[in-house]
């Protein structure tokens, strides 16, 4: 099941198979995925491919700055006919959600996904309203420099299980993504390759793949050692060592193992970290050489 997942999403994403791969990997470990990157590098035909592919449900909601919380999750609408009020659940109310542009909309509103998100709910008028048993948020994030932005909190960077970047093709890929546009786009072409409680199963799986406690350790170490950097503001919580776990198990189970390995934990290291570390001299990369440092320091067990 995952080569066919992952076979039909690179058939549409072309020449980023890694990215693809994390982002599978992240759907089997029940988490959330954030992309940044420039516009026009797939990140909304990933989502909609994703969707397809899985045969789940599929809502997009592009955050602009004059989105309001009501406009993601939903609320109360009166009916003059019969002088009530009636709830209305909005996009959020799906299987996978492509919050497009998520840091154009105000804090305000980006918040309105942080319950979501975390807690699978939403309280609406005072009521609780659970969210579909696979609930999948895939958000993309201009970069910072880019006009009307407004930064991600770090608390809603936090419940982001990875964060990706697509970056730009090669001369070849790109040569191969005309060439596949020139009878229709290849995302309509695309066929569901399993379903929603395969990956529901899958999932169960992924929590049963075994880690050395030694491996265990391991991760803890290398979240610690973020709060021990002289040069880091903001250091990685320990959800980041719960998803760092998750992820590795999901690393194993896409390889057609049972068990963790390091190479699982140094492979997702950096998707899992790299946005939750905030250094006290931001610069392009300055996140990434202090993790880089870390996985140099932290010794591997045997």
């Amino acid at each position: 099941m995952v080569k066919r997942l992952l076979d039909a999403l690179d058939s549409v994403l072309l020449g980023k198979h890694e990215s693809v791969e994390m982002l599978v990997m992240a759907l089997l470990a029940d988490g959330h995925v954030l992309i940044e990157d420039v516009p026009g590098t797939g990140k909304t035909t990933l989502a909609k491919a994703l969707a397809v592919a899985i045969g789940a449900d599929f809502a997009r909601i592009q955050f602009t700055p004059d989105l309001l919380p009501a406009d993601v999750t939903g609320g109360a609408v009166y009916r003059a006919n019969t002088g009530d009020f009636e709830i209305r659940k909005g996009p959020v109310f799906t299987q996978v959600l492509l919050a497009d542009e998520i840091n154009r909309a105000s804090p305000r509103t980006q918040s309105a996904l942080l319950e979501a998100m975390e807690e699978r709910q939403v309280s609406l008028e005072g009521e609780t309203h659970r969210l579909p048993e696979l609930f999948f948020v895939l958000a993309t994030e201009n970069p910072v420099e880019f006009h009307g932005v407004f930064p991600l909190p770090e608390a809603q960077m936090d419940r982001f299980m990875v964060r990706l970047s697509i970056g730009y093709p090669t001369l070849e890929t790109e040569m191969q993504i005309l060439h596949g546009h020139r009878e229709g786009t290849p995302l309509s072409r695309l066929e569901p390759v399993t379903n929603v409680q395969e990956i529901l199963v899958a999932r169960e799986n992924v929590r049963k793949v075994h880690i050395d406690e030694a491996l265990e350790r391991y991760a803890v170490q290398l979240v610690q050692a973020t709060r021990s950097d002289a040069g880091v503001r903001l250091a990685a919580s320990p959800r980041a060592g719960l998803n760092l776990v998750k992820m590795a198990r999901a690393s194993a189970y896409v390889a057609g193992r049972d068990f963790v390995n390091p190479d699982d934990i140094q492979k997702v290291f950096y998707p899992v970290m790299e946005h939750r570390v905030f250094p006290k001299n931001a610069g392009e990369g300055a996140s990434r050489r202090i993790l880089e440092a870390i996985v140099r320091e932290v010794k591997i067990p045997k």
